[in-house]
């Protein structure tokens, strides 16, 4: 179970990179994922949540700008698969995997990225416009990071 729910939030982190490290951070915080003894305890301190929080807010408002650049240029795939490692392996340490969790994550973060620019796509071809598309990915992206901290 540990596997697919690093894998999930590895594909939210490649929808919206720091939506993914927020919600792991929150779970953290509220010892739903256990990592206080290990390597990423930091991801449960006090300020953490907070700061993958705002950043997140930043992160969704700055998707619906025009000249936000593809998330499949370098550094914007670099950032997704980074928040997905780190992600996945907080997700991974909390079942003395972290390593495992690291790399799930990773290969999430790539499906995530790659689909969801995909799905994207066709669906503001459906709505006419990129807005509401980019709006049902948000929801999405959030609803599934929730889901994946409550299930841990």
């Amino acid at each position: 179970m540990m596997f697919f729910l690093a894998l999930l939030i590895g594909i939210v982190a490649g929808s919206r990179a720091l939506i993914a490290p927020s919600a792991v951070a929150w779970g953290a915080y509220f010892s739903l994922i256990a990592v206080s003894a290990t390597p990423l305890a930091f991801m449960g301190y006090r300020f953490t949540p907070w700061i993958f929080t705002a950043l997140a807010v930043v992160e969704l408002v700055a998707d619906k700008l025009p000249s936000t650049p593809s998330r499949k240029v370098p550094v914007q795939f670099g950032t997704r698969i980074l928040m997905g490692a780190l992600s996945g392996a907080t997700i991974g340490a909390a079942g003395d995997s972290l390593a495992a969790g690291l790399a799930v994550g990773i290969m999430g973060s790539a499906i995530g990225t790659l689909g969801g620019a995909a799905l994207r796509a066709r669906l503001a071809r459906y709505f006419g416009s990129d807005r509401p598309a980019a709006l049902v990915e948000d929801v999405t992206a959030i609803v599934l990071s929730l889901a994946v901290v409550v299930l841990c």
